[in-house]
């Protein structure tokens, strides 16, 4: 049983990640879209709002394979504003008071965040 359960979650992760990889794309290529006809920041607010909604159904949909329902639709969003703010916060910490270079310190985000962005996903959309 436990392999089982084990097994689940790293099936959930893989999913995840490509998840993640292919929400990217469709943010940027929004971004790219968006961007003839709007300032950068518009449509870089656009497009990352077009990740998130998008990220929440493929996310339910695909990955924990759960029902869709505006209560999680409404809670998701929160997941990647700590993910934003926990990154931002290791940026800080390791370019501002640490000295690592901005490339080596964005590299730890993703380390870190991708796995606590998986947890707080899992948690708000498997309740």
């Amino acid at each position: 049983m436990k392999n089982l359960i084990r097994k689940s979650i790293h099936s959930e992760f893989f999913r995840f990640l490509l998840v993640g990889v292919s929400n990217t794309l469709v943010a940027y290529v929004v971004f790219l879209l968006l961007l003839p006809f709007l300032p950068y920041l518009y449509a870089y607010t656009l497009s990352y709002c077009v990740g998130v909604v998008n990220s929440y159904f493929m996310n339910v949909l695909f990955v924990f394979k759960k029902k869709i329902s505006l209560h999680s639709f409404l809670k998701f969003p929160f997941v990647y504003v700590v993910q934003y703010f926990l990154g931002a916060s290791i940026m800080w910490l390791l370019v501002g008071k640490f000295a690592v270079s901005p490339v080596w310190a964005y590299a730890v985000v993703i380390v870190v965040t991708v796995p606590v962005t998986f947890v707080a996903s899992r948690f708000v959309l498997r309740k």
